[in-house]
């Protein structure tokens, strides 16, 4: 799951599947250790600051084309362009932190949506990163069902072998062993 191998005290690499790292949490959001709380309060304010920067400029620039008297129509088009991109770059970023995407469209599909609607992207960080990490459901659901996978097919490998054959399937006589 993870490039990164973390080592256990006597040096050895844990066995079993890695939590992925999120962005700005590393692996905190596995246990909600390593100042997981501060991380996420500063994700959310640095997120609404940051939309907040962007909101200002991309008004400056508003301000600017009126002061340009470039006429109503380009005014409005501006306007709704921003909105339209924000609300669409919202939508794919809080998708994003609850599924991976599906099909042909990959996450590079829309990132000039993304980049016209910056404001839209970082509001998403910044509510999402009210309720938890980023991304952490996801990546909880995957990290859990991953762990679930390894431990049964440790649990079905662990054991004496000869013991766990020893129930026969009806209508089969067990056979003799062969002679050395």
């Amino acid at each position: 799951m993870s490039e990164q191998q973390k080592t256990t005290d006597d040096g050895a690499t844990p066995s079993g599947p890695q939590p992925e790292p999120i962005r700005f949490f590393g692996t905190t959001w596995v246990d909600h250790d390593g100042g997981y709380g501060l991380r996420r309060a500063g994700v959310a304010v640095g997120a609404a600051a940051a939309a907040a920067v962007g909101a200002l400029a991309l008004r400056l620039g508003y301000q600017g084309l009126t002061i340009a008297d470039v006429g109503g129509i380009l005014n409005a088009l501006v306007i709704v362009m921003f909105a339209v991109c924000s609300a669409i770059a919202f939508r794919k970023t809080w998708e994003g932190f609850t599924r991976r995407p599906s099909g042909a469209v990959g996450p590079d599909a829309l990132r000039s949506v993304r980049t016209v609607g910056f404001v839209g992207v970082l509001l998403a960080w910044c509510f999402r990163a009210l309720k938890e990490a980023p991304g952490e459901g996801l990546y909880r659901r995957e990290y859990e069902t991953a762990r679930a996978q390894y431990d049964k097919r440790r649990r079905t490998r662990t054991g004496n072998p000869a013991a766990r054959g020893t129930t026969e399937s009806p209508g089969r006589s067990a056979r003799p062993k062969r002679k050395r």
